[in-house]
């Protein structure tokens, strides 16, 4: 009989013994969870807030360079008289710079407009392609106004590179007496001048400018 009870009395120890093993396993389990769950929490909290001073950091940055495009673009146009347009992911600028009748050398009144371009070209559109588009008036052979189109064009080039433009996104074409500003104006005619000229067109770069021109 004695020894029944202290059987009875073993098994209701190992029990009680299991429940508070299992309490306590269950415990720490939970004390174990709420650690991991306020860690990871934290954790959140703290690259959601890095996300979001790096999102106002991005923001900032980006108006900051809008509003010197902004200003940069408006020299253009209003101390040089540049026109800039934005068509098919390409901004255009017709800056006026003029030739000589039958000669392609880069006046001296136009270089420091051209300098200028170069500055805002090398600040605002790194790496982007620039295409510089010579033109002829209609005097002269279709071959003829090619040629001296293309050595307007090259002119232009050749400067830019010695005002700091990398000469390998620099492109040059000649379109001779095509795309006259004043059809028929040739020579020492009236208007003229405006048809033997370059344009600056800027590839893959009109993000930017398409935010400035449309003023946003």
């Amino acid at each position: 009989m004695r020894v029944i009870k202290y059987a009875v009395t073993a098994v209701l120890a190992a029990s009680t013994l299991s429940a508070c093993a299992t309490k306590g396993f269950v415990r720490r389990g939970l004390d174990e969870q709420r650690t991991a769950l306020s860690t990871g929490l934290s954790t959140e909290r703290t690259e959601r807030t890095a996300g979001d001073d790096a999102l106002r950091t991005d923001i900032s940055g980006v108006k900051t360079d809008l509003a010197s495009l902004r200003a940069d673009l408006a020299v253009l146009k209003n101390d040089f008289g540049a026109r800039i347009s934005v068509v098919e992911g390409q901004v255009k600028f017709a800056m006026p710079v003029h030739f000589g009748f039958d000669d392609a050398a880069v006046r001296a009144a136009d270089q420091a407009a051209l300098e200028r371009f170069a500055q805002v070209a090398m600040k605002h559109y790194t790496g982007a392609t620039i295409t510089i588009e010579g033109f002829a008036d209609p005097a002269g052979s279709a071959a003829y106004n090619l040629r001296l189109s293309r050595e307007r064009a090259d002119a232009v080039r050749d400067f830019l590179v010695t005002k700091g433009l990398n000469g390998e996104q620099l492109k040059t074409i000649g379109y001779g007496k095509t795309r006259q500003v004043r059809p028929g104006a040739q020579g020492g005619a009236a208007g003229a001048e405006l048809n033997r000229r370059v344009t600056f067109v800027i590839e893959a770069a009109g993000d930017a400018t398409v935010a400035v021109l449309s003023g946003r």
